[in-house]
């Protein structure tokens, strides 16, 4: 029988600016996501859906929070009149959402599964991380304030 074989002294010779360096995807930056809405449970229920959807795209969940209430006072009045027809009670709930890793190829996917599945009465906001938020959603103790007013009004007496 007549073997033939084939053998190949030569490599494949490839020029250098063939072999760049893959191209990173680049990621956002930490991002608040921030949800209002007037139901507490709704809102929490929708947060921990922010959570599950994070954990299934591979993001990074740095850090969730609530905001204090805010009241309002609503007031309707007969057409035409200053006479007081209906009164409501409005308190408007916040929680914050502080998300990184997120590659720019997921951030619209993300922020579309966001918006298309966004309860009724839930306002969405994303924007980027600001470390002022940590200051806002401290509610201060008024005693404490209190206390330390006189404290200070204590020693000003005293080096006086």
């Amino acid at each position: 029988p007549l073997i033939i074989r084939a053998l190949r002294f030569y490599g494949i010779y490839e020029p250098p600016y063939l072999k760049q360096k893959e191209l990173k995807i680049p990621n956002c930056p930490t991002l608040n996501i921030q949800i209002k809405g007037y139901k507490y449970p709704l809102l929490e229920s929708y947060q921990s859906f922010i959570h599950k959807l994070a954990k299934a795209l591979n993001v990074t969940v740095e850090d969730s929070f609530p905001f204090p209430h805010a009241e309002f006072k609503i007031k309707r009045f007969k057409r035409g009149t200053a006479v007081v027809d209906a009164e409501y009670q409005l308190k408007i709930y916040e929680r914050d959402v502080q998300i990184s890793n997120v590659s720019s190829i997921k951030y619209p996917i993300f922020i579309r599964l966001l918006e298309a599945t966004l309860p009724e009465g839930v306002s969405l906001c994303i924007d980027q991380y600001d470390p002022v938020l940590q200051k806002n959603r401290l509610i201060p103790n008024k005693e404490l304030l209190d206390i330390k007013s006189d404290l200070n009004e204590l020693l000003e007496s005293k080096n006086k």
